[in-house]
């Protein structure tokens, strides 16, 4: 730990700190590190780190149980000569777990992408039945219905437009019994990309008809709407103005501007999907 600019506290990370996975964005790799058992993954396109923090925080105004999320906190880090700002979280892998990727699973037992399998499916239905149904065949997660219900309500409240089969996810233990993974990877979401698709100069209204889906189809309401038929609701959220205005003015890191975008669109967003609260 240092201290950067401002007296603000840093951590210094290096080399040996670096993770790789095949769980890459869409736009690229965020750099990311594992230090003292800590998750560490700096912003690449801009407040992913942010996003995180936040729709972690309103995660815990809902009913979902705590260890179905990864709690973010935002970080300063310093890596060889550069500063980023960046998020963290704890390790939340039990020790020989691993983390494997829907696509990287579909791909060990099939030979074939399951993202290209799923998309050559021209029914929405269909498409989500199938993502479900093999899954549920390859780990035995029953409810794994639920378990998409719930991820893909968070994504369309939040417009995390990277959820796509290299970043749904499920949990081996070391005896290979599988196991849900916790919500998490979410720095996609909440406009957070203001280097190419969100800068900070064009208004939201503009914005937000840009988003798309990535896990059945471009449109989050479509496929919400596909996954609560089929599977039910499953999340409901209590947070009000006042917490989000809590969480951002408890934040260090970010500038005020930042964050008022990120208020504005949370507001729009709850008011646009008031039936989950």
């Amino acid at each position: 730990m240092r201290k950067g600019i401002n007296g603000i506290r840093m951590v210094k990370l290096f080399e040996q700190n670096i993770r790789t996975n095949e769980r890459q964005s869409s736009k690229g790799n965020q750099l990311k590190w594992v230090n003292n058992d800590i998750w560490y993954k700096a912003d690449y396109t801009g407040y992913e780190g942010l996003a995180e923090y936040v729709i972690s925080g309103l995660l815990s105004h809902s009913n979902l149980n705590p260890q179905e999320y990864v709690t973010y906190q935002t970080e300063k880090i310093h890596y060889r000569q550069t500063q980023y700002r960046a998020c963290k979280c704890p390790n939340f892998l039990p020790e020989s777990w691993k983390l494997i990727a829907l696509e990287r699973l579909f791909q060990s037992i099939y030979g074939k992408s399951l993202n290209k399998a799923i998309y050559s499916i021209n029914d929405l239905t269909d498409r989500m039945c199938f993502l479900v149904d093999q899954t549920i065949r390859i780990t035995g997660l029953k409810d794994f219905g639920s378990y998409m219900s719930k991820l893909l309500t968070v994504d369309a409240l939040f417009l995390n437009e990277d959820r796509h089969t290299h970043n749904i996810a499920v949990l081996l233990d070391d005896a290979r019994y599988y196991h849900y993974c916790p919500i998490f990877d979410n720095g996609a979401a909440l406009l957070s990309d203001t280097t190419m698709d969100y800068p900070m100069n064009a208004g939201l209204n503009e914005l937000l008809e840009k988003p798309r889906a990535k896990t059945i189809s471009q449109d989050f309401d479509e496929q919400l709407d596909i996954a609560e038929k089929l599977y039910g609701q499953h999340i409901k959220f209590s947070y009000s103005i006042a917490e989000v205005d809590a969480l951002l003015s408890n934040e260090i890191y970010y500038p005020d501007n930042i964050k008022q975008r990120v208020r504005d669109l949370i507001i729009m967003q709850r008011r646009k999907y008031q039936y989950l609260f």
